[in-house]
């Protein structure tokens, strides 16, 4: 029974990493990609960690560190594509022509590359005409 387990969460996870990398290849520009594959890529490395850590249930130090690295790839990965993405928006890295609507225009100041929340009006940012 633990062995169908083991392999139904590796194959998920591999999947799930295969579509990642399907997603950099078919994504049409570089926002949409960098979404796809940390997503992507985080479950499947979460799943095929898991499936090490069912695969090796009297070892606690292989089950404390995959434990350990699922937390860390979880709680890291979407910070860390958030701020790439924010230094691609940043340095003006080009969106995909189907884009419809760009949200973050004319809230960030170039200077201090701080976001406006475009309610308030005293926030030193020139804000879009709605």
């Amino acid at each position: 029974m633990i062995d169908i387990l083991i392999g139904t969460l590796c194959t998920i996870g591999a999947v799930a990493i295969l579509i990642a990398a399907i997603g950099i290849l078919r994504m049409p520009d570089f926002y949409l990609r960098l979404s796809v594959t940390v997503k992507a890529a985080t479950l499947g490395g979460g799943l095929l960690l898991l499936s090490a850590a069912f695969y090796f249930p009297e070892e606690v130090s292989v089950t404390t560190k995959a434990v350990a690295i699922i937390f860390f790839l979880t709680l890291t990965a979407p910070v860390a594509a958030h701020l790439i993405g924010r230094t691609a928006y940043f340095i003006g890295t080009e969106k995909w022509k189907g884009t419809i609507r760009d949200d973050l225009a004319g809230m960030y100041d170039k200077e201090t590359h701080q976001l406006g929340s475009g309610d308030n009006e005293g926030d030193n940012i020139s804000h879009p005409s709605s």
